[in-house]
Formats: C-alpha cells, sequence, structure tokens
C-alpha cells in the first residue's frame, strides 16, 4: 500500500461524483508534468489524501489503479487539458472536519521530503496534480485528523445513547484511517529491521567515531533519510552509517556529517571546546564504501548545517 496527495481545487466535486481521479498524460507543449506521470504509480488499495484549497477533506482508497482513459464529459468545461489522460477510481471519505495545513503544518513539516514535497514553506499547496506522500508523513497526517475526527469527543458524550456509539464505531473512515496506519507502521517497521539486520556488519558492529559496540545503543541511521528516499534507496545498506544514540542525533539534526572520503564534518552551531563531551574529533576519518559516497554526499549538500528545507 501506497499512499498520494492529490491537489483538485475545481476538479474536487466532479471528481468526487464520478468516484475517481483524472489527469491529462501531456500538456500543450508535448511535456509530461511528474505530478501528472505519477498516476501511473498508482494501485489498487492504495491512499490518497485529497487537498482542496489549503485543507485536507477526503481520505480514499483506491479500488481499480491507473489505466489509460478519456477525460469524464462532465469535466469538458476545463479546456487547457487535452483529452487523452489517466485514470483511477477510487472511493471517497469526506472528513467531517476538513484538516487545515497551515494550522497543523508543524506537526508534519519534518515529514516533507526536500523533492517533490505537495507543500512550499509556508504551508501552502504546490501546484500540480499528484504528489508521493511517505508513511511517516502519512502517518503524520493521519494522527491531526484522528484527532479532529475520531478522537474529539462531545462534553456529554456520556449521554449520547448506546446506538449511536455503535455507530460511530463503524465509522468507514475510522476503519480507512486504523487500516492505514496499520501498513505504514508495519512498512516502516519490517523496512528498518532489514536495514538493520543488513548495515551493521558493514561498519563490523560498532560505531566508527567512538568505538561503542553495545548493540542496545547502536542504531541503523539513514544518510539519505526515509522520507527523501526510493523503496529501494530505503533498504540499501550503503544508505547509512551505524551510530551509537549520540552521534545518531547529531547527524539525524545535521550537526555532523561525512564527505565521500569519510571525513568528518563538524557544524558550526557546536563549539571547538564542546567537541569532546559529544566525542567529536576534528578531522576524523571513517572508513568508507565506495557505495557509501553517493548518499554520504547527498546528506553533507542537504541535511549538514540544518541545509535540509523541510
Amino acid at each position: 500500500m501506497t499512499s498520494f496527495i492529490v491537489m483538485q481545487g475545481s476538479t474536487y466535486q466532479e471528481e468526487k461524483q464520478l468516484g475517481i481521479l483524472w489527469s491529462p498524460q501531456i500538456d500543450k507543449s508535448g511535456m509530461v508534468p511528474h505530478s501528472w506521470k505519477r498516476m501511473q504509480e498508482v494501485k489498487t488499495d492504495d491512499r490518497i489524501f485529497h487537498y482542496v484549497k489549503g485543507f485536507i477533506v477526503a481520505i480514499s482508497v483506491v479500488i481499480e489503479g491507473c489505466r489509460e482513459g478519456r477525460k469524464p464529459q462532465t469535466m469538458q468545461n476545463h479546456n487547457r487539458w487535452n483529452d487523452d489522460g489517466y485514470l483511477v477510481t477510487t472511493e471517497y471519505r469526506e472528513l467531517e472536519v476538513p484538516l487545515s495545513i497551515r494550522e497543523h503544518f508543524n506537526d508534519i513539516v519534518q515529514y516533507l521530503p526536500i523533492k517533490y514535497s505537495a507543500f512550499q514553506k509556508d504551508g501552502s499547496g504546490n501546484q500540480g496534480y499528484l504528489y508521493p506522500c511517505n508513511e511517516e508523513l502519512s502517518l503524520a497526517l493521519l494522527e491531526c485528523i484522528s484527532v479532529q475526527n475520531i478522537y474529539q469527543l462531545d462534553e456529554n458524550q456520556l449521554e449520547i445513547p448506546v446506538d449511536e456509539v455503535i455507530e460511530k464505531e463503524r465509522n468507514p473512515l475510522q476503519t480507512i484511517i486504523a487500516e492505514t496506519e496499520s501498513e505504514a507502521k508495519m512498512k516502516i517497521r519490517i523496512g528498518q529491521q532489514k536495514f538493520r539486520k543488513n548495515l551493521m556488519p558493514l561498519w563490523k558492529n560498532k560505531c566508527p567515531i567512538c568505538g561503542i559496540g553495545m548493540e542496545a545503543i547502536l542504531r541503523a541511521s539513514h544518510s539519505k533519510p526515509w522520507k527523501d528516499s526510493s523503496d529501494e534507496e530505503r533498504l540499501n545498506p550503503y544508505n547509512g552509517v551505524l551510530l551509537c544514540c549520540n552521534h545518531d542525533a547529531l547527524y539525524d539534526k545535521g550537526l555532523i556529517s561525512f564527505d565521500g572520503q569519510g571525513r568528518l564534518h563538524i557544524s558550526k552551531q557546536i563549539p571547538e571546546e564542546e567537541y569532546m563531551i559529544y566525542w567529536l574529533v576534528e578531522d576524523l576519518k571513517i572508513p568508507v564504501h565506495p557505495d557509501n559516497k553517493p548518499y554520504f554526499k547527498w546528506h553533507k549538500k542537504n541535511v549538514f548545517e540544518n541545509g535540509e528545507s523541510f
């Protein structure tokens, strides 16, 4: 199961009534925008978050994955688009309380990918149609949606008749949220376990910075984070380094990094007189596998010194 965010705007009502997503295949200049091409990735049982004018207004389950399909008759007024397109059949579940992205931006910003993010730095939506939604972002959105639509209880809830309580528990939206959360958490857990298992022997089961080898406090640290990686990159043991808890936290926050030669770089946010507090040695060089190099370089460019845009 994969999740996506669709930016619908004026097409939302038409597509909701038809139970579809639809995008053209090419634009008027013959180009293929990434947000249209991504429609080809959508498969049965995938999840869609529907964004309209600043709000997530619905979640849907894909009934039939992407196929080629002509522009629906009810959308003929959108004459700036070619008629040949991609079609996805999906079952919409509207939220009783739409989720304002701006109001909850601080809850999701850390999970937004650097490339192909659905949202800008100010919380507004990007132009385009279909955007990726990694598992961490999906879980963050679901938590915010759940707080407003499921966990938000009336002060007089104890007075609600039993039949109404049972009906609320059978809410299809609640089922979608529960199933989506379970699938996303399982995918992350299984992926991280496999990543750690394959990464540890590459670093001889110890932190290359301080030499700690106690397995309980060692972390398999991604160089290119989960949110920015493809499924293949997430499981690639060379996309990471084995670090103790202390150095894992510094690496994750961009306070330390490595270049393609394995040389340690320390953020200016850490004063030199405090290096030993963090067990950091200037100009330390760790052993590097050739396949580590592109990932170390990515981390240094995009995460180090808080270079990560979100």
